[in-house]
């Protein structure tokens, strides 16, 4: 999967994608929230990417700054997945791509750090719609993560 183009995202992963996240939608505040309190779970030393988490002293989940970045971040990744076929190509609204790849860029993310998002994300979902989980489920948003994490990668440099 070296191309960024989509190809290789069903009509059938599409709809398990959409199907879900017209369920998750209404909760992406919550799912957000709950997406970071898994990676930093699993992986600490992650909150010191975040400048508004490093000096700060209140419990993550009550964090001003992390609600909103965690919603537009899941909001953000479950919205590039449902645009994928249609688009033909990852989409993301609001900031660029390049915006994107600099900030990632910037602040050192690696692939550890891409995957331990990525396991947090599956977690999140399979709890958020637990009876339409499945194999196929998981495969379909595991592809278009991998998908939204290619293109963001092959903007990671410096922003000019």
């Amino acid at each position: 999967m070296s191309s960024l183009e989509c190809k290789g995202f069903t009509e059938e992963q599409e709809a398990l994608v959409v199907k879900s996240w017209n369920v998750m939608k209404k909760n992406s505040a919550e799912l957000g929230l709950q997406l970071f309190l898994k990676i930093f779970e699993i992986a600490p030393s992650a909150q010191k990417m975040f400048s508004f988490l490093r000096d700060s002293n209140v419990p993550l989940h009550q964090n001003a700054k992390l609600k909103p970045h965690a919603m537009s971040v899941f909001i953000m990744t479950c919205e590039s997945a449902v645009q994928l076929r249609k688009a033909g190509k990852v989409t993301v609204r609001e900031s660029s791509l390049k915006k994107l790849g600099a900030v990632h860029f910037k602040y050192g993310v690696v692939d550890e750090h891409f995957e331990v998002t990525k396991f947090a994300l599956m977690e999140t979902i399979k709890e958020a719609v637990p009876e339409m989980w499945s194999a196929e489920m998981k495969n379909a948003w595991g592809e278009a993560y991998d998908l939204l994490v290619a293109a963001i990668k092959t903007e990671m440099k410096p922003s000019t």
